[in-house]
């Protein structure tokens, strides 16, 4: 139990990531139509495409239907209920089960348990050393590591990063291997807690004053929550933020999210190197 509230077999996961990607990064080991024998043109993929917005609109009133005819009271006291053995003890599944056959919702009853509990949060760690280690003496990992350097000369401090999952995407290790490759390439990098609001991303970046925010999408979330996020960053006066996105994003996709101002996509096989040495010339021509 210790060593899991520590963290410590999802950094060794994380660990064990981080080594494989860059192997895969460096081409010693081949996984055939990602980092070798690629298409030279990608057949579409017939998907099913969703509106959020629409899902999310007929969820709240699916909801507000609900809370209109349950029994109110009924309701609230098998809430109680609920609250008051989290306390005191007693069978809490039992509780939820009743709360749930009263009508209350997943939030409702997970809020009935936080009032006593708390909400755990995940404490954020970042590996150090593991990417870079695959890339020693690596020339061509070593020059991009001269150009941050060069970078941080000119402008006076190193790229900045901030790494980020929104919504209910809680997909982290991808976004985690990201970040400990970054860094290990020089850039500062700050990793974001799981399931932010596009509003808490960008009061984010604006406090930790980054050059870049890397949305970290594996749950179909990107149509929706990268051009809020945008659109936070400008409400906020820091338009001059960069936005890019990497994960399963699908092609299709792409020209919606570079219309609603995400600046590059880097999807699945992507170079983590080659896309560091991309970013770092995106900020380069953006910086006034």
């Amino acid at each position: 139990t210790k060593a899991v509230a520590s963290g410590m077999p999802k950094l060794r996961i994380e660990e064990a990531a981080a080594t494989r990607q860059a192997k895969i990064d460096r081409g010693t080991e081949v996984i055939v139509g990602v980092n070798k024998y690629r298409l030279d043109k990608e057949d579409p993929i017939d998907i099913m495409d969703i509106d959020n917005d629409a899902v999310r609109t007929s969820q709240i009133a699916r909801l507000n239907g609900i809370r209109a005819s349950r029994d109110t009271a009924a309701c609230e006291a098998a809430l109680a209920e609920l609250t008051r053995r989290a306390s005191e003890g007693g069978n809490l599944l039992e509780a939820a089960i009743d709360a749930a056959r009263a009508r209350a919702s997943v939030g409702e009853i997970s809020t009935a348990m936080e009032d006593v509990f708390g909400r755990h949060r995940a404490e954020v760690k970042m590996l150090s050393g593991v990417y870079g280690a695959a890339y020693e003496g690596d020339a061509g990992f070593a020059a991009i590591q001269k150009s941050v350097e060069d970078f941080a000369e000119v402008e006076g401090r190193r790229p900045r990063m901030l790494v980020v999952k929104m919504g209910q995407d809680g997909h982290d290790r991808g976004a985690k291997v990201i970040a400990t490759a970054f860094a290990d390439i020089g850039f500062d990098v700050d990793v974001g807690p799981l399931f932010q609001t596009p509003a808490e991303a960008a009061q984010d970046a604006v406090d930790n004053d980054v050059h870049v925010i890397g949305i970290s999408s594996q749950a179909a979330g990107h149509k929706t929550l990268a051009p809020q996020l945008v659109k936070a960053l400008k409400d906020a006066g820091a338009e001059d933020i960069i936005v890019i996105c990497g994960g399963v994003i699908p092609q299709q996709d792409y020209q919606y999210l570079y219309d609603n101002g995400v600046k590059a996509i880097f999807g699945p096989g992507t170079n983590i190197p080659d896309a560091a040495q991309d970013i770092l010339e995106i900020i380069r021509k953006t910086r006034p």
